[in-house]
């Protein structure tokens, strides 16, 4: 019987050794589209945001900040007080602020982790009435967890201020409108999540490491 020799593509080793390749290929296409999908949308939240008016991303008057009224770099942060990686950023930013003269922080509200976001964005701000925000603030972040209205209260009288005053003000819901427009200018944004960062306009997202912080500032202030 005469034998035929088969090509080496139709023997099962052969065979086999077609589709390991085929799946590599596979693998390794997947995995480029995925770097570059990752790096396309990195890039993009880098991007400063141009077209977006300053009165969006930094908000009026009625927002909280620290440091310089006539600042080389701005820093925004859209913020939930029941968001995990926004308590990890308090701290470093309030740091960067005492450590440099020509930063501005604007805290702004985007409430939206948890159904008691909005009443702990409210008990700032009617700390803030008092003069007490950002006492209030740091409180919130430190003691997050909390979830009724009597752990707040308890809360606000460790700061010392009027109790009456507060718990009126936060039993009307007094600064409901405010907090509503930043949530509103947050959408606008295209905002999903917390924290969101705007530095001199560029939009970063998430709990940004300190030593890319402050590398970050410096190449601002050297522009």
């Amino acid at each position: 019987m005469k034998y035929i020799h088969k090509p080496w593509y139709k023997k099962w080793w052969g065979i086999f050794l077609i589709i390991l390749v085929i799946f590599f290929v596979s693998l390794f296409f997947a995995f480029a589209i995925y770097i570059f999908n990752y790096t396309k949308n990195f890039n993009a939240a880098l991007i400063p945001q141009k077209y977006i008016s300053n009165s969006v991303i930094e908000g009026s008057k009625n927002n909280y900040w620290l440091g310089s009224a006539n600042p080389k770099i701005t820093i925004v942060e859209f913020a939930d007080f029941d968001c995990i990686y926004c308590k990890k950023s308090f701290s470093k930013i309030r740091e960067i602020t005492s450590v440099y003269d020509n930063i501005k922080f604007i805290y702004r509200d985007f409430p939206v982790l948890s159904e008691f976001s909005a009443q702990l964005a409210s008990a700032a701000r009617c700390a803030g009435e008092q003069g007490l925000f950002w006492v209030m603030h740091d409180k919130l972040f430190i003691n997050q967890g909390i979830g009724s209205d009597e752990e707040i209260l308890e809360l606000f009288k460790q700061i010392g201020g009027d109790e009456k005053k507060f718990n009126n003000c936060f039993q009307n819901n007094k600064y409901l409108p405010e907090i509503e427009k930043d949530l509103i200018d947050g959408q606008t944004l295209n905002i999903t999540g917390t924290p969101i960062w705007f530095i001199n306009g560029q939009r970063i997202e998430g709990d940004i490491p300190y030593e890319f912080l402050i590398n970050l500032i410096e190449q601002n202030l050297n522009k």
